[in-house]
Formats: C-alpha cells, structure tokens, sequence
C-alpha cells in the first residue's frame, strides 16, 4: 500500500501514481497538464437534457469503495491492455478515503449505482482519478454534479491529469505544468471543504 502521507506529498506537489506493468507503481507529472476550468465547464445540450431528465439521483460517497472497483472494471474492459487501478491503488485511495481526501461522486438510478468518478480533494484543489458508467451518460452526469459540487463549495481547481476526447466537450484544456504548479500553490491553502 502506498502511504497516504506520500501520497498528499506528491499531489501537493504536482504529483500522482499510476500502476503498469505487473502492478508496479509509478509516478507521473505530465507536462502539458490537464485541467477542467471549473468557470468554464460546458455542458453538452444532450447532456443538459439528461441533466433535467432526473433520470439520476447524485450522491457524495455513498459508496466509495463500489466506484473505485467499478472504475478499475472499467479499465480492464477497456481497448487497452491492463489497468492502472491495481489492488495497492485501490488499497492505497480507500485508506485516503478513510482519512477523508478520496472521494466519489455516484450517478444512481433508484438503487443501482449507474456510473461515477472518484478523486482526491486537497485545500481548493480536485484531483479526478478515473470515472466510469454502467448506463449510457451515468459517468458524464457525475462528472456535471462534481462541477456543481466544486462550485459550491468554492473549489479552484479541477486536476484531470490529461486532456482526452472526452473530457475535451466538457472544455478540459492543457496547460504547462509550471502554470499548473502555480494554480495548485494558489489552490491548496484554501479552507475548502469537500463536504
């Protein structure tokens, strides 16, 4: 298991672990990186209609440990070979989790959970992890609640690690990673509360 206090090091600074090969845990700070300007989030139309719809219920760590496992399904269903989410990972973010960093954003419909994400929160900083759906739009839909929730709250930060086509709808952009270093300084000492 990863401990947590290197973990909340490495993120403060620009920091996170991804598992390759085998299991093995490496650590990343992409250049460019990605980030999901929270001012200027954008809501697809079909995504606005689902949003309305109330075809899912948003719920704040209902059950962590469920989309953490649902996430690294995700990955190992995915196109490509292996999973970055390995069992340290998981063992690794459910201890932040206890400890009241790692959260999940749940996308239900009645008692089913349909899709999320999860992530680490830190000061005004939201460090996403891996998202996944199980119902067509679950994950997007989660995705709008934890902007929402950002807001809210009075956030800075949301850390994507890179930009993909389909955080690309959503105005995801890549930044240099000394720019990104200067939004996490400024970001970090906030009293925010993920909540």
């Amino acid at each position: 298991m990863i401990p947590s206090d290197l973990l909340v090091s490495a993120y403060a600074t620009g920091w996170f672990p991804m598992a390759v090969d085998e299991g093995e845990i490496r650590w990343y700070s992409p250049d460019p990186r990605g980030i999901l300007p929270l001012d200027s989030f954008h809501v697809p139309r079909r995504l606005a209609r689902v949003l309305r719809s109330g075809v899912f219920r948003i719920e704040i760590n209902r059950d962590f440990g469920a989309v953490i496992r649902a996430c690294a399904e995700a990955e190992r269903d995915s196109e490509e070979p292996g999973t970055w989410i390995s069992d340290e990972i998981i063992e690794s973010y459910s201890a932040l989790h206890e400890a009241g960093l790692a959260h999940s954003v749940e996308a239900w419909q009645g008692d089913a959970l349909a899709g999320g994400l999860y992530g680490v929160a830190m000061g005004g900083a939201f460090f996403g992890e891996s998202m996944f759906h199980r119902v067509t739009d679950a994950s997007k839909v989660a995705l709008a609640g934890l902007v929402a929730h950002m807001r809210e709250r009075g956030f800075r930060l949301l850390d994507i690690q890179w930009v993909t086509d389909h955080l690309e709808q959503f105005g995801a952009i890549e930044i240099p990673r000394r720019s990104y270093l200067r939004l996490l300084e400024e970001a970090l000492p906030l009293p925010v509360d993920f909540g």
